[in-house]
């Protein structure tokens, strides 16, 4: 789990506390992975992030509703989003696509035969699972006994340590290595061949037990489409049968030529969306990991045929870095290239986060080659090509996509941020505090005003500062309980700096900032506050770093 930067304040006196040292053993710091999941998962519901739906009713599952701080923190991260890829390229621009769209638009895309998740049950727990997620999730257990011999040998060894040349010679990862392998390759045809009785017997032969009943008892795996299906029309007799769109891409696609005629758009250049998308999952977990109705952030660049490699690297890089520019710990990103390319693509990979339950996916990258637009050529019946004047003929341009969930970078940006920290009080003792230690541009709320008490004139100062800064800042006004539990809840909600007005407001003119990170506070006048909370919450110093 990221620290959220506190190394950086072991050991800093302030105010509030001191910051305990961690010994050198972490694990008797932090919790289990398991428990920071189960206790963040708590955390957005006590504190207005994410509430199950329907909950009165016993909820929906994989269904799940954003609260009053949750709400801010979503569109904060669309719009990091969106000026990203909008504003920083003069060449993308942006549109907003209808939900129901033409049936024959998913055939042509090739869901409606293909969209499809090989599911296996077990006949003792009556659980039913993915099959491909089971395999990977077994070949993850190889990797990780692997990467415990080198982190073993690398502090045995220390900076003589060669991780090459043990990785080559040591035989426990060897015959780790040799095993993963081999899995691996079968388990590749498998997809590729899409070979549900090949996929059974890897699970058989790996001796894959259900996590719930820890038995082996399996059916047979079988394919489930994932689109809900609804019908469209007055009455039943007429009404036609339509889908719920299960990725907001082919809205781009289909309107692709209206964006570039309209705009004048010069290859290359993309399209932006941000929407809903729905898939029946049969297997969502992980709370807003894997949800039924999700939004999704898509771009599709589109680009001369044969310069798709080129421009799938431009757009690797590009995406790394806006993670990394978070500040959530380079080292806790990776690619990972996939060992089944979807029917559309020529090249796919995706950016993982070491989530609290080990590494996932939180963007996907493809070449889709010409597949999209070449498909709705043929079964509209209307030219999808562009006229490049530089060239002087015609093409179908092919696409590179960025995709990336809202509700699964939310959780990214959630799990990043969360931390319980041990604190020193000047009296010896110690206390712990929960912290979301978002970024403060996406922080949902940016500055908490409070008055040291109740009286005096301190509240009618309070308020007038936040009726001053509201049109800039999510401002939120607190006088309730003692400023040190004030200060405890605006951490708990991740608000990045509190302002308390004191007597000496009265006298001077000025008052306290007090930042959450570091816990430490600084005086100035209020006539400084406005800039000085822009500069800190403004997000352009992260769209100079991607």
């Amino acid at each position: 789990m990221r620290t959220g930067g506190v190394e950086a304040n072991f050991g800093c006196k302030t105010k509030d506390f001191e910051l305990l040292l961690p010994s050198a053993n972490t694990n008797e710091l932090f919790m289990a992975q398991e428990d920071i999941f189960k206790k963040l998962v708590s955390h957005c519901k006590e504190y207005g992030y994410v509430f199950p739906s329907s909950e009165i009713y016993d909820g929906l599952s994989a269904v799940y509703d954003y609260g009053q701080y949750g709400v801010e923190l979503k569109n904060n991260i669309k719009k990091y989003w969106w000026d990203s890829m909008v504003l920083l390229h003069e060449n993308v621009v942006g549109i907003d696509s209808a939900i129901f769209m033409h049936p024959t638009i998913w055939k042509a895309s090739g869901h409606v035969d293909a969209f499809n998740d090989p599911l296996i049950d077990n006949k003792d727990s009556k659980k039913r699972y993915r099959a491909d997620v089971l395999i990977e999730e077994h070949l993850a257990k190889f990797e990780e006994k692997i990467n415990k011999e080198v982190e073993k040998a690398r502090e045995k060894f220390g900076a003589a340590f060669d991780e090459k040349k043990f990785r080559e010679t040591n035989q426990r990862v060897i015959a780790n290595q040799t095993k993963l392998d081999e899995i691996n390759a079968r388990y590749t045809k498998a997809m590729n061949a899409t070979d549900l009785n090949e996929l059974r017997q890897i699970i058989i032969d790996n001796e894959i037990v259900c996590p719930v009943s820890g038995t082996r008892n399996w059916t047979d795996v079988r394919q489930f489409n994932l689109m809900f299906a609804t019908e469209m029309g007055s009455t039943s007799e007429g009404a036609s049968k339509v889908y719920l769109r299960p990725e907001t891409a082919q809205g781009i696609f289909v309107n692709f030529l209206n964006v570039q005629k309209t705009g004048r758009m010069k290859i290359p250049f993309g399209i932006a969306q941000i929407g809903k998308a729905f898939r029946n999952e049969i297997v969502a977990r992980q709370f807003i990991f894997r949800m039924r109705e999700f939004e999704q952030m898509e771009m599709q660049y589109f680009i001369q045929p044969g310069t798709e490699m080129e421009w799938f690297r431009y757009w690797k890089d590009i995406r790394m870095k806006w993670f990394r520019a978070l500040g959530f710990g380079d080292e806790n990103y990776r690619f990972h290239d996939h060992t089944k390319l979807a029917h559309y693509a020529n090249a796919a990979t995706d950016i993982e986060y070491k989530f609290p339950f080990g590494f996932k996916e939180v963007e996907g990258i493809h070449s889709r080659t010409d597949f999209d637009l070449k498909q709705h050529q043929e079964y509209s019946g209307k030219k999808m090509q562009y006229f490049d004047p530089e060239k002087g003929e015609s093409y179908i341009p092919y696409v590179i996509e960025t995709s990336i969930g809202v509700d699964r970078m939310f959780l990214h940006v959630i799990s990043a941020a969360y931390l319980e920290e041990e604190l020193k009080k000047e009296d010896g003792s110690t206390d712990t505090r929960v912290v979301l230690r978002l970024p403060s541009f996406l922080a949902p709320v940016k500055l908490a005003v409070m008055p040291l008490v109740k009286k005096d004139g301190l509240p009618e100062i309070a308020e007038k500062i936040v009726d001053d800064l509201k049109f800039d800042f999510n401002c939120q006004y607190d006088d309730k309980d003692s400023i040190g539990r004030r200060y405890r809840r605006q951490d708990a909600i991740g608000t990045p700096y509190c302002i308390t007005i004191d007597h000496q407001t009265i006298e001077d003119n000025t008052i306290t900032i007090r930042y959450r990170d570091s816990m430490k506070q600084e005086r100035v006048s209020t006539e400084m506050l406005r800039n000085t909370i822009k500069d800190l919450v403004s997000v352009k110093e992260a769209l100079k770093k991607i």
